[in-house]
């Protein structure tokens, strides 16, 4: 009985003993660190990395990134990928790994180059920047879970905002109206002289000028030239006058910011062929950057003075399309290696200056890598080692500046179909990255 008594006090008195050690009831729980993301730099050049960082998760704690940004018609992009934090509940982009989303693996700018129109937009859009003097916004979001892509993520619990610019402070823009000429200058700050390279887009037409933009902000004095569907310039693609691409040519070598003795040209698809025409036939042009060209001229014949180079044909009989309305044009252009095709080529054995050829292997908007191949053969033929090939396995038709969204499918402006352009997001990307130096070391090399 005593035994009894002793337990029972024992036990009666427990919650009183527990009640004094216990903290008061109203204490605040610990305080865990707020997630918070950081993009470094938050303003800077669109063609350099940022440096993406999460912390304040928890250790192995799943999350989702996204990044969106809207073009200069409203249009939303948006691109994710799917993170884990590290032991000490952060995330760093330039050595973490995805392992799902829009993309997987080690890719500090994947978020970048994966921007793809939204869901409830049009597809087949593409996000290129029409306007050089304000920065591309990009959102960068922290999600709870894992989320895929086109699903509703979960809730946001961090979120910062970063500014991609096409042009440095100093670099000027100067719209050109000079004798038949059409475009803008871009003329890096200082005085120069520097070197002058004219930058020429495909058969979208118009005057796309980032491009241009960047080369100034890299120290090159850029004219961005169209040739057809700007201002008072031909509406479509039906014949060109060589003798416009020399006035441009003339116009960059005279102008006092200009190194000489002579300019470059940097262009892609139609223009890419157009830098070819123009290495070729005017002494003032020593270096070209063809991007995804063609060796023969194509499509809309080529006068200069008395000499035309006619120009090769797309029988839409070869062009296939996918269930899903995707046009494949890439067995359409005649044959440049037909014999009766043979007054189209472009005579570039005549150039004194120097070729960089840059394609993409799995470009599907025509055969670039064979009509590089071409050009090389006729070069050597004649005894020419004036050249040099990036090819690049995976990548497509449109290879621009670093982190350019990737667009495998994109709506043509003439036909108003979506068209296969080629690629595979990542290779091509890295393709982008690695040939935007090559080309800047090469026009340094050979413009001084």
């Amino acid at each position: 009985a005593d035994m009894w008594r002793v337990v029972t006090a024992a036990v009666a008195s427990a919650p009183v003993r527990a009640l004094c050690r216990a903290p008061p009831l109203f204490q605040p729980a610990p305080r865990r660190r707020a997630v918070s993301v950081a993009v470094s730099p938050t303003a800077g050049l669109a063609d350099e990395r940022v440096e993406t960082r999460v912390a304040g998760l928890g250790p192995g704690q799943p999350v989702t990134l996204r990044a969106v940004a809207a073009d200069e018609n409203g249009c939303l992009f948006q691109s994710c990928a799917h993170y884990r934090a590290d032991s000490r509940g952060e995330l760093h982009l330039s050595t973490d790994a995805s392992h799902g989303g829009d993309y997987t693996g080690v890719e500090p700018m994947g978020l970048f180059w994966s921007l793809a129109p939204a869901g409830m937009e049009k597809p087949y859009q593409r996000l290129v920047p029409r306007r050089t003097g304000t920065p591309m916004k990009v959102e960068m979001l922290v999600h709870q879970g894992h989320s895929h892509p086109g699903a509703i993520p979960g809730p946001v619990v961090a979120k910062a905002e970063v500014e991609r610019w096409f042009t440095a402070p100093g670099v000027r823009r100067i719209r050109l109206k000079e004798g038949g000429v059409r475009g803008s200058l871009f003329l890096p700050p200082g005085d120069g002289p520097f070197p002058g390279v004219i930058d020429m887009y495909g058969d979208e037409g118009g005057l796309i000028e980032f491009r241009s933009s960047l080369l100034a902000t890299r120290g090159f004095a850029a004219l961005s030239l169209p040739y057809f569907d700007f201002e008072d310039l031909p509406k479509v693609m039906k014949e060109f006058k060589l003798e416009y691409f020399e006035e441009a040519a003339r116009f960059l070598q005279r102008h006092p910011k200009v190194k000489g003795p002579g300019v470059g040209v940097i262009g892609t698809g139609k223009g890419a062929e157009l830098a070819l025409s123009m290495i070729t036939f005017l002494p003032e042009v020593v270096a070209a950057v063809c991007i995804s060209g063609c060796s023969s001229n194509t499509v809309a014949d080529l006068h200069y003075g008395e000499m035309t180079l006619p120009g090769l044909r797309f029988d839409m009989n070869k062009v296939s399309v996918s269930e899903a309305g995707v046009f494949d044009t890439f067995e359409a252009l005649d044959d440049p290696t037909n014999p009766a095709n043979s007054p189209c080529a472009i005579p570039i054995e005549k150039a004194e200056g120097h070729f960089l050829l840059v394609v993409g292997e799995d470009d599907r908007m025509w055969k670039s890598s064979l009509y590089a191949e071409l050009a090389i053969r006729r070069l050597r033929q004649h005894g020419k080692e004036n050249f040099e090939l990036l090819s690049y396995p995976g990548a497509g038709h449109r290879i621009d500046p670093p982190s350019t969204p990737f667009c495998q499918v994109a709506l043509d402006r003439v036909l108003g179909v979506p068209v296969l352009g080629g690629g595979e997001s990542k290779a091509h990307a890295h393709a982008q990255e690695h040939s935007w130096g090559k080309i800047q070391e090469f026009l340094h090399l050979h413009l001084g």
